[in-house]
């Protein structure tokens, strides 16, 4: 493979060209356009992006996760998050939480005997993708109170997923390994973590700020910016922490505490995104293997549709309790079903976690449906997810194209 690796790069990203060039002539997000083109080129149809190729090229979408990490880390202005902070709380409390206890009482309720699938399920179901957000958002240079709440949401709903998870996969570990569920230490082991990345994030921050607090240069502020992304990602894989949270707290600080040098900084960053977010969704639509339809079933079906509806409707409710703007009302309930990212690596996590001998074959099934209906399931949502984005960012009037008719 690895005398090949270049050819591949290669053709990954000349597929990506013509995927923009073809999504510009439709209409479509491209969003959409890359993750068709991974899946054509993946595992289920030619094989050309073959597990082993797929796992040599894995660094790519580390990369890109950053990246999309510190974009919405920069969202976060405190101006703009005062002046929506009600609303946001609410969406974000609503749509996050909601969705866990709609996935997963209503799964527990038609398959009662799989309680450990639906937990982990309705954990899963939480998180909302950033990166096909962010990308749509780009795309269209959206701006407005509606764009920068979807934004703000889906930086926070992640982390809202996060703490979820880790208290759903501590259960299901007690249940499998016949242990006590000690919530206390639960409670420890999640705060050392999310305490870890608010202090590495904040660090890092105060670091880059002081050390180009009279550069000027684009160049320096480059070498800089992504040495610091990569180095925050090196570190939180070793200390098994989220990059996304670290990052993202990263980019807050750096927007509310010198904002000249993150808007110099965001502008580097947009002039090389686009590579990373094209192979990203390129290498994910790659994963997903479109045969697990035949193992996904009515659970993966139902799965779809309650977090498709808890989604819509937790967003719109917490947006009326928290007096949202009426556009804000009107239109976030779309723009939230995206689940490639967060939703994958979790998937990941539950195969590395359970998929073990000192689970048993319990374990590994569980694994493995839970799997497959992620797999699925997110094919569907970054199909759906983009277009819906897309309309209602339109519709809101927040799009380069409204700005520029209107």
């Amino acid at each position: 493979m690895g005398e090949y690796l270049f050819l591949y790069l290669s053709a990954l990203f000349l597929a990506a060209y013509f995927v923009k060039l073809i999504c510009q002539k439709i209409g479509i997000p491209e969003v959409t356009g890359y993750v068709i083109v991974g899946v054509l080129l993946g595992v289920s149809v030619l094989k050309f992006l073959t597990n082993p190729v797929l796992e040599e090229l894995k660094s790519l979408s580390s990369i890109a996760l950053g990246i999309i990490s510190f974009i919405i880390g920069i969202e976060f202005k405190m101006p703009v998050i005062r002046k929506l902070g009600r609303p946001i709380f609410f969406i974000v409390l609503l749509e996050s939480v909601g969705t866990f206890c709609a996935v997963f009482f209503s799964l527990n309720a038609i398959f009662p005997g799989a309680l450990n699938t639906t937990l982990l399920l309705g954990a899963v179901a939480a998180a909302t993708a950033p990166a096909a957000t962010v990308a749509v958002i780009r795309q269209y240079k959206a701006k407005g109170p509606l764009s920068s709440t979807i934004l703000a949401v889906v930086g926070i709903d992640d982390a809202f997923a996060l703490i979820i998870y880790v208290f759903a996969a501590s259960f299901v570990k007690a249940s499998y390994s016949g242990a006590s569920f000690q919530i206390w230490r639960i409670l420890g082991s999640a705060g050392i973590s999310l305490g870890i990345s608010l202090v590495l994030g904040t660090v890092c921050s105060i670091l880059y700020i002081l050390i180009l607090k009279k550069v000027r240069n684009n160049d320096w502020i480059t070498l800089l910016l992504v040495a610091f992304i990569f180095g925050m990602i090196g570190i939180c894989e070793l200390l098994s922490v989220s990059e996304l949270l670290t990052i993202m707290i990263f980019g807050a600080i750096l927007v509310n505490s010198s904002p000249v040098l993150s808007k110099k900084s965001e502008q580097i960053v947009e002039s090389f995104s686009p590579i990373f977010l094209a192979a990203f969704f390129i290498l994910g639509g790659a994963h997903l293997d479109i045969k697990a339809l035949g193992s996904m079933g009515l659970m993966g079906l139902a799965y779809f549709g309650l977090r498709t509806a808890g989604k819509y409707l937790g967003a719109t409710l917490g947006a009326f309790l928290g007096r949202a703007p009426k556009v804000i009302k009107k239109y976030i309930g779309f723009s939230l079903l995206p689940q490639v990212g967060v939703a994958l690596a979790l998937a990941l996590a539950i195969d590395k976690d359970f998929n073990v001998p000192g689970y048993g074959a319990k374990g590994s099934q569980m694994a493995y449906t839970i799997i497959n209906i992620l797999l699925f399931t997110t094919i569907l949502t970054e199909l759906i997810g983009p277009l819906l984005t897309k309309t209602a960012l339109k519709r809101a009037g927040e799009t380069a194209e409204n700005r520029e008719t209107g």
